[in-house]
């Protein structure tokens, strides 16, 4: 009773401490790059629109990524949690969760010592800080991750576990339409079975169970076949062209090809290595040249449970790096199996370096206390320095000099779609000769205005004519309305823009 007590214990605090850590500041957070506009938008698009199974972004299908990330920023939307906090949540129900799978998972493979010093390595790390804390995919991502690696684990080390195997999968599959990586705790299976085949201690055995391993992969089709089942039927019975070309796009193009040849964050093969992990895998990597030489030592007693998790990390990394595009929260995945190997280690690495210090470890405590306290102060100091995004106030001042009146997009980001205060008009993100379609779309509408960067401006507008409008730096704006043509951009092909205007603009 006194064992299960301090668990408890050990849990709900390190539980505590991952909600204080993750969510400092929350309710101060906007969104404050694209990518968290982008999501939110959708995400919020999805609500107006009703259109769960297709996102959206501008009345334009955004296709490269799955919906499910936007589901649940919309679902907490939809029950009345604030758009700016709805969008960091998941992220930080994925932390706590992830926290608590990696207590109990060291607990359970060692000692409940271990598992708090794994929650709290996962904590201590940068890259758990600067994912977990943004409305991302990848943050939320790890909420399956951890589910997957907890199940794996518990199935492959600790069990037979079926039940736990098939939690993996089905968490494997909700990864999946959450970003297409979400089936990497699978790749435990190949360390597995080499420790399987070759009698390694600390592994499952489970001669046999053809069935049984093949159940595990219609599990996760079941979860996948949640949203795709449903989008395939309404393609094929109500599609239209576009749809079509959406589903190619999100099933192929978006995973393999962009897999086997990325079209951008092109990077070496040796990035994560050198550019990645010596900054935000910190202070774990500070730990590496006394923990290879341990790991060596217990897969020398064939440990299973190290070449598992330690195997697992590594083809993680090598997934990555074999892909041509590479950023550096891709491999963030890795980092759960990576602090599990880490934890049962640390007492030993400790007493190596402070038993004949006793000053060091006060010192080590004094510096492990700070680490922590100025991450948490960090999350509230961080909202106050970066001020209002900058594309909220662009489109405010934009509503009130055009008089809420139809404007037209040229090369714009997902922020001036989500703070728009009036209707938008745009011929797609990435459409080509978009200064030129405004000048001819504006010909024919002659009471609406476009939206211009300065180097376009004078290729088709009188500049004379046009009205300075933004920050002057990176949101340095033009607004024009068919009175600065200078008559020198034609577009004879012009398409039928896209349409859109929030029923209520975000605040």
């Amino acid at each position: 009773m006194r064992l299960i007590r301090s668990q408890r214990i050990s849990l709900l605090l390190l539980v505590l401490l991952a909600a204080a850590m993750i969510s400092a500041g929350l309710g101060m957070r906007h969104p404050s790059n694209v990518d968290e506009e982008r999501f939110l938008g959708v995400a919020l698009e999805m609500l107006q629109s009703g259109d769960w199974l297709i996102p959206h972004r501008a009345g334009e299908i955004y296709p490269d990524k799955p919906p499910l990330f936007m589901w649940a920023i919309a679902l907490l939307v939809k029950l009345g949690t604030s758009p700016t906090i709805a969008l960091f949540l998941p992220a930080l129900l994925a932390g706590i969760v992830t926290t608590a799978c990696l207590h109990d998972l060291g607990r359970r493979l060692w000692n409940r010592r271990v598992g708090l010093i794994a929650g709290l390595l996962f904590l201590a790390t940068y890259q758990t800080y600067s994912i977990q804390r943004a409305g991302q995919i990848d943050g939320f991502l790890l909420l399956w991750t951890a589910l997957g690696l907890y199940g794996m684990a518990r199935h492959l080390l600790l069990g037979p576990a079926w039940g736990w195997f098939y939690l993996a999968c089905a968490a494997m599959g909700f990864g999946i339409i959450s970003k297409g990586v979400g089936f990497l705790p699978a790749l435990m299976l190949i360390p597995y079975a080499f420790a399987a085949r070759r009698g390694w201690n600390g592994v499952a055995r489970m001669p046999g169970e053809g069935r049984a391993w093949l159940l595990g992969l219609l599990v996760a089709l079941a979860a996948i076949g949640t949203w795709l089942l449903p989008l395939v039927i309404k393609v094929m019975l109500f599609g239209d062209e576009a749809s079509r070309a959406y589903l190619n796009e999100i099933l192929l193009r978006q995973t393999a090809q962009r897999y086997a040849n990325a079209w951008h964050h092109r990077e070496p093969f040796w990035f994560f290595f050198t550019n990645v992990i010596p900054k935000y895998w910190l202070p774990l990597v500070l730990a590496l040249p006394w923990m290879v030489p341990a790991w060596r030592h217990q897969l020398a007693k064939r440990d299973g449970r190290y070449l598992v998790l330690l195997g697992w990390v590594v083809l993680v990394l090598l997934f990555f790096s074999l892909s041509s595009g590479k950023r550096k929260l891709y491999i963030y995945p890795a980092l759960p199996g990576l602090v599990l190997a880490m934890a049962p280690l640390v007492p030993w690495l400790l007493r190596r370096w402070f038993t004949q210090r006793p000053r060091g470890r006060k010192l080590f405590i004094g510096l492990a206390i700070f680490w922590f306290l100025a991450w948490f102060a960090r999350g509230f100091i961080e909202p106050i320095r970066e001020g209002v995004n900058p594309r909220q106030t662009l489109m405010q001042d934009v509503a009130e000099a055009t008089h809420g009146a139809e404007l037209m997009l040229t090369h714009w980001r997902e922020g001036h779609w989500l703070y728009a205060r009036q209707p938008l008009v745009h011929f797609g993100v990435i459409a080509p000769s978009q200064v030129e379609k405004a000048a001819q779309w504006l010909r024919d509408n002659p009471s609406s205005y476009a939206l211009i960067r300065p180097d376009e401006l004078p290729r088709c507008f009188k500049p004379e004519k046009a009205r300075r409008i933004g920050d002057g730096d990176d949101e340095d704006w033009y607004l024009v309305q068919a009175d600065a043509d200078n008559g020198q951009c034609h577009d004879p092909a012009l398409a039928q823009p896209y349409r859109f205007t929030w029923t209520q603009p975000l605040d």
